[in-house]
């Protein structure tokens, strides 16, 4: 089957649309990449996401309005695409959305009591005619899972290698890794959690620091021109959420732009200066991962595979691969699958295990009671014809 997987990460700069060649011969599962390709958000959209995502500036109203005003602009973003990489959209069958998350309430003893997020699926249906499954993680929380992170599912049809353990680490907005055990470990189940924050501290810190010129610290240039505060960093290794056990999720509610303006203003009252305020926080992304593999991966290392923005981060990459030694740190490419598209892709292949009724977690990985079919399906134009298809293959 043909799907669109739609994602838009938790540092809301665009949304990545991947056409995916998704397919299950019933002995084996293959998924390949097409096409991909990022469309950032206006400075005003993404502006209304961020406040949305704070308590202090969200109304009722807005996100209603919002929800819809970003599935139109999923659907425009669709129809570009089609146009630009030549596609029939009458040829996909699916589309894979996982919307943006705008709040995942996690309680204090680290459950998850609510997840949202918003982008409409009835809108992306009418605008593209094409049958749309989204709101994938609330089925997850529903029966005692995290509702995230859900790419692990994806790694153990994908990326297990045969005889090495594994793990697979997002470095978006936040963080997470899958340990992914050998194929020859048949009896192991995989882990995955989301290990803290990614590039989110990072990014508010550089926009504070350059009067929103720079939405990101590109090449980690302006980390390198500081020094790390050691004292400062490990007291922010301090932080419950990096002690707490697994399965675990978190988001902008615990490490967004409120707690990281509250750390600029912490550093500055103890004398550090902005190079050694974005170094210390792009050493705690690196640290914390670091240090959720020393407490919480099952067995040794040997491959680290890397994706999201934070993979072209050199700073966090060369710390990483300093002090997981001797794991060697790889990016998906190394195992040809796009880093850039590697969640659109993981949405694609959820939907497409939706739509033929198979699970899309399992309980090691979200700690929900049981594994669970994913997400809403929402009828388009097409909906008929993929019934007969379905039809047609079961015959």
């Amino acid at each position: 089957m043909l799907v669109l997987g739609l994602m838009s990460g938790t540092s809301a700069d665009g949304i990545d649309i991947a056409l995916c060649d998704v397919h299950n011969t019933g002995q084996a599962f293959n998924a390949s990449i097409i096409a991909g390709h990022t469309y950032p958000y206006t400075p005003e959209l993404r502006q209304r996401i961020l406040d949305n995502c704070d308590r202090a500036n969200s109304r009722v109203d807005d996100i209603s309005q919002l929800s819809f005003d970003l599935a139109e602009t999923f659907s425009d973003a669709i129809h570009e695409f089609s146009k630009q990489y030549a596609i029939n959209l009458n040829d996909v069958d699916l589309i894979g959305s996982h919307g943006h998350t705008l709040w995942h309430n996690v309680q204090a003893d680290g459950r998850v009591s609510a997840t949202f997020q918003i982008g409409e699926g009835a809108v992306i249906a009418e605008g593209t005619g094409i049958t749309t499954i989204n709101n994938m993680r609330a089925r997850d929380v529903a029966c005692g899972g995290q509702g995230a992170p859900l790419t692990g599912y994806v790694d153990w049809l994908l990326l297990r290698h045969p005889e090495k353990w594994r793990a697979v680490q997002n470095i978006g907005g936040m963080g997470n890794v899958t340990f992914l055990p050998p194929l020859n470990e048949q009896n192991l189940r995989p882990i995955a959690f989301d290990t803290g924050p990614g590039n989110a501290l990072i990014d508010v810190a550089v926009m504070y620091f350059t009067d929103g010129e720079q939405q990101y610290d590109k090449d980690s240039k302006l980390a390198q021109e500081g020094r790390i505060d050691e004292v400062w960093l490990d007291d922010l290794l301090q932080h419950p959420y990096y002690q707490r056990d697994y399965p675990k999720t978190t988001g902008r509610e615990m490490f967004g732009t409120e707690a990281a303006l509250e750390l600029i203003d912490e550093a500055q009252q103890r004398g550090l200066n902005q190079g050694e305020i974005i170094a210390t926080l792009t050493a705690l992304t690196a640290t914390n991962i670091v240090d959720a593999y020393k407490r919480f991966s099952p067995a040794p290392i040997s491959e680290i595979i890397l994706g999201g923005g934070g993979k072209h981060n050199p700073m966090i990459v060369s710390m990483m691969s300093e002090l997981l030694a001797p794991a060697q740190v790889m990016t998906h490419e190394d195992i040809g699958i796009s880093s850039d598209f590697k969640e659109a892709l993981v949405f694609a292949i959820l939907a497409y295990e939706t739509w033929h009724g198979r699970v899309g977690t399992l309980p090691s990985l979200t700690g929900a009671t049981h594994a669970t079919i994913l997400g809403q399906i929402i009828p388009a134009k097409n909906y008929e014809s993929l019934l007969r298809k379905r039809q047609e293959n079961l015959k």
